[in-house]
């Protein structure tokens, strides 16, 4: 039945196709052929597009896995530059309070000086009371 279809495609008078049935079938047959050879190209040219829509698919996440370890990367040095900095930051200000603290115990020293000139005692006595009153400085 299948050839019935076939033969009404091909244009041809009726007692043509009784007297031509073996060319029919060859022609029909070389149909065929085109026809596979047609759905052959057909089915490797969709092979071949599924396979670069996988390539393709591959290289872009590839590419957004490189890109996702580039921001990684900027972000971890950010990090360690944000830290390099604070911890700079500390240092100055270590810097600064040990210079006020030497500041603060030259100071001391100074005024224990004046008060002991001014109580008129002995600068290297350790009287209880001195140390009571520069305390309470």
């Amino acid at each position: 039945m299948a050839h019935a279809k076939r033969f009404s495609q091909i244009p041809m008078s009726k007692c043509m196709r009784d007297l031509c049935k073996e060319e029919d079938y060859s022609f029909l047959t070389g149909l065929e052929k085109q026809d596979l050879e047609e759905e052959c190209t057909q089915q490797d040219s969709e092979r071949l597009e599924k396979l670069e829509e996988r390539v393709h698919r591959r290289q872009k996440r590839e590419q957004e896995h490189q890109e996702k370890q580039r921001e990684l990367e900027q972000q971890q040095k950010e990090k360690d530059e944000q830290w390099r900095s604070h911890v700079a930051e500390l240092a100055v200000q270590r810097k600064a309070i040990h210079a006020k603290l030497d500041r603060l115990r030259e100071f001391r020293d100074f005024q224990k000086k004046v008060v002991l000139q001014d109580l008129g005692l002995d600068p290297d006595s350790a009287n209880e009371t001195v140390k009571h009153l520069l305390m309470r400085l």
